[in-house]
């Protein structure tokens, strides 16, 4: 963000310099976000030019003057509505950060984004920003394994406990957990916090009816004491999904994927009106959970391709999946370009605008032949996590949802057989080689 405006050292009031104005439009044709990732946000003449935002590595803000550096404060502690007015202390906010958060905020037409130090951290501030003791927080599953251990194992140790549901519910299924959250919240003394969703769930890819669950909010609780609905779009966002069109509140991303997308860097960002993320922010000044400027730079440049990246893996994972669903050691797909007509399919058409890379291939047998097929892979690498322009396979199961309870694995369909792949942008035919030899080792 920009050097202060030195014309005025006398006054109490001066402000930083402030940015050209973003070209959004022109002659009444509004840009793309592909086209606005190239310089939104940032003017080059506030830092000497530079086409490229620099890495801004300080603690801190110099003040243009002691009265600016009051009405900054005001911004940090809530005092005064709207924020900081300006560069303080980089654990409130940065140029990087800053820059980073308008770009994000353009895919989905998010009034407001902050970014995290990581995935889980985005998740962790919002939950500490939205529940109190004595709160319900109803979710759908699977959820991240992460996640599930946060809602829980860990905020029940501080009274907030939990009600879910399979993702794949139907409208009177959420009718019917957010009346048992209600009378839940209603014995304990506290209230319906928030409604946090994941869809496609991971790692089975099942998708939740984000409009029929705002819709089933609206009716339990009305529009003006709702709660807010959150939801993880990591694995389709944001070039296949955009939830906040659908009835979400509150997006969050594991920027360490598809945004990131080189497997280089851990982040995380929440996206949504002023109003949910409002304590949001409050709550990430006080824990100091922001991004660091190095890592924000990064995904400046990310996100210059991350339309390329995404088309062309959305692309691969078609093709490599074509070949696998006929494949006769392959007992089934969960890849959401075959959905054959139902609720499922209905929701993917209403919600979605791709299949995405990421998928679940279903091995005949269970972990030996799992572990064989993952053993025998020459290009895909065996790691977890997803998005990156390399060709990833796991084992959920064995891998990252080990610590999920046996029982509650079996209800969620996390099954031995289950292999997460994440396509890359590797040539397509050159994966279905890898995939075909691999199978003929099971």
């Amino acid at each position: 963000m920009p050097p202060i405006d030195n014309n005025d050292l006398t006054g109490t009031t001066s402000q930083r310099r402030a940015p050209k104005q973003d070209v959004t439009e022109i002659g009444g044709h509004a840009l793309s976000p592909s086209t606005l990732m190239m310089g939104y946000g940032y003017d080059p003449m506030l830092s000497e030019g530079s086409l490229k935002p620099p890495v801004f590595l300080t603690s801190t803000f110099a003040f243009e003057s002691a009265a600016a550096g009051k009405r900054h404060f005001e911004g940090i502690t809530g005092k005064r509505p709207g924020g900081a007015d300006g560069l303080v202390y980089s654990r409130f906010n940065g140029p990087n950060q800053e820059i980073l958060e308008a770009r994000l905020g353009v895919w989905e037409k998010a009034e407001d984004a902050l970014v995290f130090s990581s995935g889980m951290s985005a998740i962790a501030t919002l939950l500490l920003a939205h529940v109190n003791m004595n709160d319900v927080i109803v979710h759908s599953g699977p959820l991240y394994a992460a996640t599930e251990t946060l809602i829980a194992r860990i905020l029940s140790r501080f009274g907030a406990t939990y009600v879910d549901f399979p993702a794949e519910a139907s409208r009177g299924e959420m009718d019917a957990i957010l009346a048992r959250a209600k009378e839940m919240a209603e014995k304990q003394g506290g209230k319906v916090a928030m409604v946090y969703l994941e869809s496609p769930a991971n790692p089975t890819n099942a998708l939740v009816d984000v409009q029929a669950m705002r819709a089933a909010v609206e009716a339990a609780f009305g529009e003006d004491a709702r709660p807010p609905i959150a939801i993880d779009n990591t694995f389709l966002g944001p070039l296949w999904s955009a939830p906040l069109q659908h009835g979400a509140d509150i997006v969050l991303y594991s920027l360490t994927k598809y945004a990131g997308g080189h497997s280089d860097l851990v982040a995380g960002g929440v996206l949504g009106s002023k109003q949910w993320l409002g304590p949001i922010r409050m709550m990430r000044n006080t824990i100091g959970t922001i991004c660091d400027p190095n890592t924000a730079w990064m995904l400046l440049r990310s996100l210059e391709t991350i339309e390329l990246r995404m088309s062309r893996a959305g692309e691969n994972a078609e093709k490599v999946c074509a070949f696998l669903k006929d494949h006769p050691k392959v007992e089934g797909l969960g890849y959401l370009g075959f959905l054959k007509d139902g609720p499922q399919k209905d929701v993917f058409d209403r919600h979605c605008t791709g299949a995405g890379s990421t998928f679940s291939l279903f091995i005949k047998g269970g972990e030996a032949e799992s572990f064989r097929f993952l053993d025998a892979l020459k290009i895909a690498k065996l790691a977890v996590s997803l998005g990156g322009t390399e060709t990833l396979a796991s084992h959920p199961a064995a891998m990252t949802h080990l610590s999920v309870p046996d029982e509650r694995k079996k209800a969620l369909g996390i099954t031995d057989n289950l292999v997460r792949i994440s396509i890359g942008i590797e040539d397509a035919n050159d994966l279905i080689a890898d995939f075909e030899q691999a199978l003929a080792a099971v």
